[in-house]
């Protein structure tokens, strides 16, 4: 063959934090290429070769769309549409290909390029750098675009395996961290507004499985701000698959807190029950923590001595990935996810129609728990666990989550 060679357009999808799993990283592969086979369109095909994810895309499938797909992959670092050429091949049908990536890269507005070669299969005659200048001189010549090895307006890709040539021009960023579950299950505390969605967000990329709950508190909380939770999740979805999604009845709960407990501590109080609720559903879920979108100092019921307070009722891990950022990165993060919208939509959620005028912020947990004490505890969650709704949540929509039936906590 002399310039000739039969090529497939594919997607290669390639990890970081993964290859360091030692011993365990085929169980962390796996879960990559089951997590992308859920997220391609079509009957996509997607393959584990060479430390890579290798994706044959379903007949009628835009590499557009598949390329959306995996960058919400979690564990995939960076993208790339490649054309794969068939060995046997020639030097001369590698460079008919990479020059098609060039002038499309040309039609996009860049004036520079690179060759980035790489030589895995050392029975090719030609080294890397002597791959990467014969390509590069063919590239030049067809196009007309200038050689800039430091800053190139793009940089393109030929990798020569035993099997094939793969060549690809942009490289794409993925949303790295972990694939899906390989860290087990959380189920987060999401109220609605914008950060306990970036929380779970965060949360998920570092392989945790998501359940969630939210306390709704009707008629104080209308359809609305339930909407909006269920909204959040499909939101969230698109990135980590189902979540299962509580609507935990808090009405009588916050009702007991507003006539028994002292104002400046309601908040903490109420917070103190939804966590105790919260780990009642992660027993059901099979949850090892719960995650929650407090940051440090943001509002008066995020201190350092509300939070201990909060937290001290919780058995299991409670995780803050929020805690020590401001609200211009989580707001940044929010509208990269796609929640933002979402969250800002105007339905109030319980802790903003119930905060206190004048809260304290520096609650000892003595004076927290005599607060608490006014509250039959047990009584008030097991009858809220009761008239919850478990609902299994995708990208595409909401539905009951069966078994049905009360939560014991």
């Amino acid at each position: 063959m002399s310039g000739e060679g039969c090529s497939e357009t594919l997607l290669l999808g390639h990890w970081a934090e993964v290859a360091l799993k030692g011993c365990n990283r085929p169980q962390f592969e796996r879960a990559l290429r089951r997590a992308a086979l859920q997220r391609l369109p079509g009957r996509s095909g997607v393959e584990l070769r060479d430390g890579r994810l290798v994706v044959h895309l379903a007949a009628g499938v835009p590499a557009e769309a598949g390329i959306a797909a995996l960058q919400r992959c979690f564990g995939i670092v960076s993208v790339r549409r490649a054309r794969r050429i068939a060995r046997p091949a020639d030097l001369a049908a590698l460079a008919v290909v990479a020059v098609e990536e060039a002038r499309r890269a040309q039609a996009a507005g860049a004036e520079s390029f690179k060759i980035a070669a790489r030589r895995a299969d050392k029975r090719f005659a030609l080294r890397s750098p002597d791959l990467a200048r014969e390509i590069g001189g063919a590239v030049a010549a067809a196009t007309g675009l200038r050689v800039d090895v430091h800053h190139p307006d793009v940089q393109i890709g030929c990798d020569v395996r035993a099997d094939a040539f793969y060549v690809w021009g942009a490289v794409l960023p993925g949303p790295g961290g972990l694939p899906t579950g390989t860290a087990g299950r959380a189920l987060c505390l999401l109220s609605g507004g914008i950060d306990s969605p970036v929380a779970a967000y965060l949360a998920a990329k570092r392989g945790l499985a998501l359940s969630a709950a939210y306390f709704h508190t009707f008629p104080y909380t209308g359809d609305g701000t339930r909407q909006k939770v269920v909204d959040l999740c499909r939101a969230l979805a698109a990135y980590t698959g189902e979540v299962r999604l509580w609507v935990g009845h808090f009405t009588d709960i916050q009702s007991a807190v507003q006539e028994s407990v002292p104002e400046p501590l309601r908040t903490i109080v109420a917070r103190r029950m939804m966590v105790r609720f919260a780990e009642a559903l992660c027993r059901r879920e099979r949850a090892g923590a719960l995650v929650t979108g407090d940051s440090l100092g943001q509002v008066a019921s995020q201190t350092l001595e509300a939070l201990t307070a909060v937290g001290e009722v919780a058995a299991l891990p409670l995780l803050r990935p929020l805690v020590t950022a401001d609200k211009t990165e989580i707001v940044d993060l929010a509208r990269r996810i796609g929640t933002y919208a979402i969250s800002v939509r105007p339905f109030d959620d319980c802790c903003t129609l119930f905060a206190p005028r004048h809260p304290r912020t520096r609650p000892t947990r003595g004076e927290v728990r005599d607060a608490e004490g006014r509250l039959a505890v047990g009584a008030l969650l097991e009858a809220a666990a009761a008239r919850s709704e478990r609902l299994r949540v995708t990208p595409d929509g909401a539905e009951p989550y069966p078994p049905p039936g009360a939560v014991k906590g």
